[in-house]
């Protein structure tokens, strides 16, 4: 299927690796052209080599930094002509007890994770109205829809985002133009994150990282872990000429993990 939209410029952050990274390659292989941001520039400038020799054709800019950080966010944005897709994607904040949070921890997991996020949607989405399309996926967590007690900072930051997201994307003079604001849930993938999930539940329990693993993968019911290869195209494919009917929706990627009916 030809997703019609190859020469988009898309901003994605986070993309060094993970869900991110499976995203711009997705978008990548698409045609579209891409800013590419993360924090270690080591990383960072290894995936825009993997990108550019993914299809040569497009341009790919890279921009390492502190997303959250205002002139970060500024380069970034500066880099891309016009952000005719943005990719929302942020490391969640670590696992634990909030006995053990203070304020700060509070404050950085809402900055990462909820207005950080907003900054790029205000940033971008009059732009892609004027031009009659545009498409924001944000990367969330299937703790919005079924928390995991570990992930406290997670659930609240990104619950916020959620609720917001959902009037934001209503809006006729967005939805009427052509743009919709979609959030993509992913449950348990074979990521950095969930190995350190993994972990730390180990350490709690007295298992090893391994055990907590499978006990995990047998509780989905496809038995495995997900790919961000697969969760890449499916971004691709809300990112496409074909997804304008879409908006407002929060998209669960967990292998049926999920028990509810909705």
């Amino acid at each position: 299927m030809d997703l019609g939209i190859a020469g988009r410029w898309a901003l994605v952050c986070a993309s060094s690796k993970g869900l991110g990274k499976g995203c711009a390659m997705a978008l990548a292989r698409e045609g579209v052209n891409l800013v590419v941001n993360a924090r270690g520039s080591e990383a960072l400038e290894a995936t825009a080599a993997e990108l550019r020799a993914l299809h040569p054709a497009i341009k790919v800019r890279s921009v390492a930094g502190d997303i959250g950080r205002n002139e970060v966010r500024r380069a970034a944005l500066d880099a891309c002509p016009q952000v005719d897709i943005l990719v929302n994607n942020a490391g969640g904040p670590p696992p634990g007890d909030f006995r053990d949070w203070t304020r700060e921890d509070w404050l950085r997991a809402v900055e990462a994770n909820m207005l950080t996020p907003i900054e790029l949607i205000r940033s971008t989405v009059d732009g892609m109205a004027a031009r009659g399309f545009g498409r924001v996926v944000n990367i969330t967590s299937a703790a919005v829809k079924a928390p995991i007690d570990i992930l406290g900072l997670s659930n609240g930051a990104r619950s916020g985002l959620t609720g917001f997201v959902a009037g934001l994307a209503r809006q006729p003079n967005l939805a009427g133009r052509n743009v919709t604001l979609n959030n993509l849930l992913p449950g348990a993938f074979d990521t950095e994150r969930l190995r350190q999930t993994l972990s730390t539940t180990a350490q709690a329990s007295a298992q090893s990282p391994e055990a907590i693993g499978e006990q995990r993968r047998r509780g989905i019911p496809a038995g495995r872990f997900g790919s961000s290869d697969e969760f890449g195209a499916f971004c691709a494919f809300l990112c496409s000429v074909h997804a304008g009917y879409m908006t407002g929706q929060n998209l669960l990627l967990d292998g049926g993990h999920y028990p509810g009916t909705f």
